[in-house]
């Protein structure tokens, strides 16, 4: 498996990722940055784009979605509750092909992809896990967690999913890639955070 990092445009300069398995299949998650950015590195590692996995729906984190999932027909994964076609949400349903189930795992030829439901920073956020990589999107930072003051937020839902994230059983180093800014590792910010630590108390 390999994982490379793409930043989305400015100015949000969202954290954008690519996971690809050895089998010569990819994944992206809250692609955010150009178009062309994602079929470049399609094409150096000689991959097709079997899923696009959203985080969340925020506008700073879907930007290539529909380019993408036509040019590619990609899956789109999303949470309904994200799917508003407003300006904080601008996908809709329509845009999606399905949603996730809690603990339910994404095969990527070799790769396990297991997702979990982190509401908090909007009422469909995701967290994804393979290999050693968490995906928290605006869940958690490094060093922070995500906004709750914005349309879906609530600060009593993240409190829940911090604990979530708190009480899985991963490795201290692995690595907590999120939607903004630094990584990170576990270890580190359940160390470090003041938030994962006390709030997931």
């Amino acid at each position: 498996m390999k994982v490379i990092q793409i930043q989305g445009l400015p100015p949000m300069y969202t954290n954008t990722y690519m996971i690809f398995s050895q089998g010569g299949k990819a994944a992206v998650i809250d692609p955010a940055g150009s178009v062309a950015e994602y079929q470049q590195a399609l094409e150096k590692n000689g991959a097709a784009l079997a899923y696009i996995f959203l985080t969340h729906g925020h506008f700073d984190h879907v930007g290539s979605v529909k380019a993408l999932a036509k040019a590619t027909g990609a899956v789109v994964v999303m949470d309904s509750a994200d799917a508003q076609g407003n300006q904080y949400y601008p996908l809709t349903a329509q845009d999606l092909t399905r949603g996730y189930k809690e603990g339910e795992t994404f095969q990527l030829d070799e790769v396990e992809i297991s997702c979990w439901h982190t509401p908090g920073h909007t009422q469909g956020s995701w967290c994804l896990y393979c290999q050693g990589h968490l995906f928290t999107g605006d869940t958690l930072f490094s060093g922070s967690i995500g906004r709750t003051d914005l349309p879906g937020g609530d600060m009593g839902q993240m409190r829940q999913s911090l604990a979530k994230l708190a009480a899985l059983s991963l490795d201290p180093d692995t690595q907590v890639l999120p939607g903004h800014e630094a990584c990170s590792t576990l270890g580190e910010e359940k160390k470090y955070n003041y938030y994962l630590r006390h709030f997931a108390q």
